[in-house]
């Protein structure tokens, strides 16, 4: 009977303490699970749009979850080139997230709003996350942070004119 050890996970030397390293990933973490958290939020809005803005709306929705589902695979990668394994189940992005489900029977308005406020909360997550990626020089992540950022102040910026 032989016992088999596994091999010593390898050295990470990037510039950057271990625990920096998984600070960034724990704030990275949370920005994948509030991501996830509107990427099926959106999606349950744009197969359940009803009303007058209806083919605005389910077209509006459908760019935005497009836009999320890519945006989970770059956080999570970047999560695990940091070292660190990636949350990817629903009750771990159900205990990280800062965004609540969606309702049933939502009126149109009242997805518009909520999805603002998940974008609003997006950006609030990464930017939470800048002082240690400043800290730590990690331009990768940083980088990444403003991408998001930029693209979430949009996307609300955009869905709060249709409640002008």
């Amino acid at each position: 009977m032989s016992t088999s050890k596994s091999a010593p996970a390898p050295t990470i030397d990037i510039g950057m303490t271990d625990l920096q390293r998984k600070d960034i990933a724990q704030g990275l973490s949370h920005l994948l699970a509030d991501s996830y958290t509107l990427y099926l939020k959106t999606h349950n809005y744009h197969w359940n749009v009803t009303g007058p803005m209806f083919n605005t709306l389910h077209l509006m929705f459908e760019t935005q979850y497009t836009e999320l589902a890519l945006a989970v695979d770059l956080i999570a990668e970047r999560i695990r080139a940091l070292g660190f394994p990636a949350p990817g189940s629903y009750r771990e992005f159900l205990k990280l997230s800062t965004i609540p489900e969606a309702t049933a029977n939502t009126s149109a308005t009242d997805m518009i709003k909520h999805l603002v406020e998940g974008q609003e909360s997006i950006v609030r997550t990464a930017r939470s996350t800048f002082a240690i990626v400043d800290e730590a020089r990690d331009e990768p992540t940083a980088d990444l942070l403003t991408q998001r950022m930029q693209v979430h102040e949009k996307t609300a910026w955009m869905l709060r004119s249709l409640l002008s």
